[in-house]
């Protein structure tokens, strides 16, 4: 080899790899390659055996187009098994797969006899049909670029939220930690038309078959975000989950129009006489004509919530997702100021919130015995006298005592679903919560009903031996009325005598009538609208 001609690529070798690579690639012909083509066949361009062994003319020399287009041809003859090329020819041309070359010419393209196990090479070519049709489903939603291409094509909604990672710094640190599920098998299960959203995993669930524009993306991923962030998942309480849903969806929806982030899509709620109220106060308002706002949707479509409480795909590799919601607003909202002025006011309002984030169950039914299990006061007394301090022993003083009248002691209720659905941890937590709390106001005993199918008294039980006491009996569905009025008719159960009810919210509709509290597991619902507060054990 000359130095002129040494290190000088080959044109037709490189094109005849590249067209071996590109036949791997395919999905259809992927499972009928077994053997690489070998540049030993007598045949003018290649042939191929029904069993499997594809050879290549030496010295041919043409494109990758041309190479393409003539092995696809000898693996067809494999996977139709048989060697009539008129077959091969009638169906190829609806593959566009590579072009035909001008001196090819049929016949003699498959050597040998038959094949030895045509049922092996049918399978693989069903497999190859099957494996094709899915990628041309990506194809057609974005997934990726082409049948050969495997890597993910950059897709609108990639660029939306890539958008706002280098364009809009208060949403800038969400998007680059949120991760965006763009699967049309997923979406059709979940009868996700747009979008929907998990607070529990940091996902967004997007329909890559909406055909939105890129500022459409742009909206709906703010959107999801936004609901994400200010945990509107987790601020429903009591009230009716979709309800709440299209109150939220008001207010978001608002604020991103009227800061000017993409464009709305078609149907997007949105409603100028609701500017500058809250998700809560929007609720308010429309839960006074319920037909009418039963009727709207939200991005997911379908009469259903785009909030989704559990995670589709499992949970978020994040640790503390509400430290790192309130971590990412409050930085986007300080670089959003400086950077690119206000924003709405009720926005920043909600944002600057998230620096005093709620108090925990246990705090909020700490309080609660504050307020409606009051402590007896103590009062200091001479007429028994405390211990006498060492430094002055010559000196007498007053001791702790507490009023001794016959007024009755502090007590409280608990009505406890005892049925197979509790979780046992969380009413262990709750039982240990509500004797703590019991022991520092004073409340020597307090009077208990377990309920599962039926209401079971247990009269006053020392607070301490609450936990103790109780028993899980798994007795199917829970109905806790009787053990309300039971306790609401009891001659030695004080009138004024407020009442906790701890349940999974499984059970029946309840009318309670006097001062009352519920403790539910985290994530879970009443069957109705709870008239006392709602605590949510975690």
């Amino acid at each position: 080899m000359s130095r002129r001609t040494r290190g000088r690529a080959d044109p037709a070798a490189a094109a005849f790899a590249a067209a071996d690579r590109r036949i791997y690639a395919h999905p259809l012909f992927a499972a009928l390659s077994t053997n690489h083509p070998f540049r030993q066949s007598e045949h003018e361009w290649a042939d191929i055996s029904l069993d499997g062994s594809l050879l290549a003319h030496p010295t041919r020399k043409a494109s990758e187009d041309e190479w393409s287009w003539v092995f696809a041809h000898c693996l067809l003859h494999l996977g139709f098994g048989t060697a009539d090329c008129d077959d091969v020819l009638g169906f190829q041309p609806a593959l566009k797969f590579g072009t035909r070359p001008a001196s090819w010419e049929p016949g003699r393209c498959v050597r040998g006899g038959e094949s030895k196990d045509p049922k092996k090479w049918a399978d693989r070519f069903a497999a190859g049909l099957s494996n094709a049709a899915v990628a041309a489903i990506d194809v057609a939603g974005g997934a990726r670029t082409s049948l050969t291409d495997k890597r993910p094509a950059k897709t609108e909604w990639d660029l939306a939220l890539s958008w706002f990672v280098s364009n809009y710094p208060l949403l800038g640190a969400l998007a680059s930690a949120m991760t965006v599920v763009a699967d049309a098998e997923l979406a059709r299960g979940w009868n996700i038309s747009i979008a929907a959203v998990s607070t529990a995993s940091a996902e967004i669930y997007v329909n890559p078959l909406a055909g939105l524009k890129r500022e459409e993306w742009r909206f709906v991923l703010a959107h999801e975000m936004l609901h994400a962030a200010l945990r509107h998942c987790d601020r429903v309480g009591g009230r009716d989950p979709y309800l709440w849903n299209i109150a939220a969806d008001f207010v978001v929806n608002g604020w991103l129009i009227e800061m000017g982030v993409g464009s709305t899509p078609e149907g997007v709620l949105h409603d100028p006489e609701l500017r500058g109220l809250s998700a809560e106060s929007v609720y308010d308002r429309i839960t006074t004509d319920l037909r009418r706002y039963r009727k709207l949707l939200t991005l997911r479509g379908g009469h259903q919530g785009d909030l989704l409480g559990e995670p589709l795909r499992g949970p978020a590799d994040i640790t503390d997702l509400d430290e790192f919601y309130r971590r990412a607003l409050l930085t986007g909202l300080s670089s959003h100021t400086v950077s690119r002025g206000l924003l709405p006011a009720g926005l920043v309002e909600e944002i600057r919130a998230l620096e005093h984030p709620p108090l925990t169950w246990d705090a909020q039914l700490a309080r609660w015995f504050e307020e409606f299990v009051p402590a007896v006061e103590k009062r200091r007394t001479y007429a028994r006298a405390s211990r006498r301090q060492a430094s002055t022993p010559d000196i007498p003083r007053p001791g702790w005592v507490r009023p001794e009248t016959l007024e009755s002691r502090p007590t409280f209720g608990v009505v406890l679903d005892t049925s197979g659905s509790m979780d046992v941890r969380l009413l262990g937590k709750a039982l240990g919560a509500i004797a703590s709390y019991a022991a520092a106001r004073d409340v020597p005993a307090a009077r208990v009903v377990f309920c599962d199918a039926m209401a079971y008294d247990a009269g006053y039980v020392p607070v301490e031996d609450i936990a103790g006491r109780v028993t899980v009996r798994g007795r199917g569905g829970t109905v806790l009325q009787p053990g309300i009025d039971l306790l609401e008719r009891a001659s030695d159960f004080p009138s004024t005598g407020p009442i906790l009810v701890i349940t999974d919210g499984w059970c029946d509709v309840l009318r309670i009538r006097r001062e009352h509290a519920f403790l539910i597991p985290a994530g879970a619902f009443l069957p109705f609208r709870a008239r006392g507060p709602v605590f949510r054990m975690s």
